[in-house]
């Protein structure tokens, strides 16, 4: 039985695969754009979603075109013969008795033909009809997976931009109050309350800090550019990438206590499919030994004179219906080899099931731990960064009132930072993780 979640999935990407997608523009996200929104747009614009979409559309084309064969085949013919010399045939005369040649036939002949044929019994034609609403769910599920990827793959790929982004904002913020510190730590010198050390240590703190926002601020550019690829967007287009902070950090959550179902995964449901299709294929290689059956029926216009200019002035029509049957007797064993791989491809593909199964477990196994892991490491890390703040406030109040050197303020300064860069990289570790866990079980979900 398909997972809940799985059908909900399935139509919430068949709403926007239609006319909601038209709705998300380059426009629209040149303004803003959210996460679901950079989702909506790829699975209208990923050229690997596009082509899988243009792949079912061939597939029922295919499933059609092999469908046709049960229908009646009319064909017509016509063809124009001028014999140059006519053929002889040794005729007994029937008096004599001796052989005597003879010419027969016209010298301008003429035929135009009209046939209808229809299968009654042929394996091809039945395998078509048994397969074709397996071939055409599995053109569906093959687009569903993709679109499954372009859903992981723009989340992670968005996280880590924004983490990019925030961790730009962390230092501008640093920036302005090591400039500050700057300030005070060269007011001091001149007034001779400290000494020269102090200013160059906050001129030192300051610029590692520029050097460090320049580095992230570059990599911004380049994950951006990741993401519109990801995306299918266009290269040179503006994309305003907006999110919520505290939203982000409410979306850390996780249900731990779901149990990994295989059948849920768009994989398992490929192999099933594929699975149908093989057994098909055992039954197709059966049927060889099972006569082809049509009927026929057939009607041809014969025209006939040795005056060229006179060949349609006289018609000799003839017409037949008939069954045909063709039955192979012996092919070197060929049947039975070819039922024989067909059914070792069956059994091999329930070992492919048997194998994902277990897969399954053990991503989901190990995925999970990575989300306990990752979230455990930042609750630690957020409870670290309130702890610098605090830190960083009686020290700097304590420098200002002459108990603490500019050491200390220096060395809290750079644990207030480094505490909160941790802490972004810690939730884009816990994201990334819960992603991984969802698509594990096969639950990977979007909102419009």
């Amino acid at each position: 039985m398909k997972n809940c979640w799985f059908i909900l999935l399935l139509g919430v990407i068949s709403a926007c695969s239609g006319s909601v997608f038209a709705q998300k523009t380059a426009d629209s996200l040149a303004r803003q754009a959210y996460l679901p929104d950079c989702i909506q747009y790829a699975l209208g614009h990923q050229p690997i979603v596009r082509q899988s979409v243009i792949d079912q559309e061939i597939a029922e084309r295919t499933v059609q075109s092999a469908l046709a064969a049960w229908y009646p085949q009319i064909a017509a013919g016509y063809n124009l013969i001028h014999n140059i010399k006519l053929p002889t045939t040794i005729f007994p005369d029937p008096t004599t008795g001796e052989s005597v040649p003879r010419t027969i036939g016209a010298k301008n002949t003429s035929t135009a033909s009209l046939s209808v044929t229809q299968s009654i019994f042929n394996r091809d034609v039945l395998l078509a009809s048994r397969t074709a609403d397996a071939y055409r769910a599995q053109a569906s599920q093959n687009t569903v997976r993709n679109k499954i990827d372009v859903v992981v793959n723009v989340s992670k790929a968005f996280y880590d931009v924004i983490l990019t982004q925030r961790q730009v904002d962390i230092l501008s913020e640093d920036i302005v109050r090591l400039q500050r510190s700057l300030q005070d730590a060269s007011n001091q010198y001149q007034g001779g309350i400290v000494d020269r050390t102090d200013p160059q240590r906050a001129r030192i703190a300051l610029n590692n800090s520029r050097a460090q926002q320049k580095q992230y601020r570059d990599l911004v550019g380049a994950k951006v550019q990741t993401l519109k690829q990801l995306m299918g967007y266009p290269p040179n287009g503006v994309l305003n990438l907006t999110y919520d902070t505290l939203q982000l950090a409410n979306e850390v959550s996780l249900d731990t206590t779901l149990l990994a179902n295989p059948q849920s995964r768009i994989e398992y449901q490929l192999l099933q499919t594929q699975g149908r299709l093989l057994a098909a294929n055992v039954r197709y290689n059966r049927w060889a030994y099972l006569p082809s059956v049509s009927a026929f029926g057939n009607y041809n216009l014969l025209y006939q004179n040795n005056a060229f200019s006179q060949i349609y002035n006289t018609s000799f029509p003839n017409s037949a219906i008939g069954l045909s049957l063709a039955l192979p007797i012996f092919q070197g064993g060929r049947r039975i080899q070819q039922t024989k791989i067909a059914e070792l491809q069956v059994q091999r593909l329930n070992w492919d099931l048997a194998a994902l199964t277990s897969a399954v477990d053990a991503e989901y196994a190990q995925a999970l731990a990575n989300y306990k892991g990752s979230l455990s490491n930042y609750l630690a890390l957020r409870e670290n960064q309130l702890l610098a703040e605090d830190v960083y406030r009686v020290i700097n109040l304590q420098y200002r009132s002459g108990i603490k050197t500019y050491l200390d303020v220096t060395i809290a300064e750079a644990d207030l930072r480094t505490a909160r860069l941790n802490v972004f990289n810690a939730l884009y570790q816990v994201l990334i993780s819960k992603l991984d866990v969802q698509q594990a079980l096969g639950i990977i979900q979007f909102q419009q």
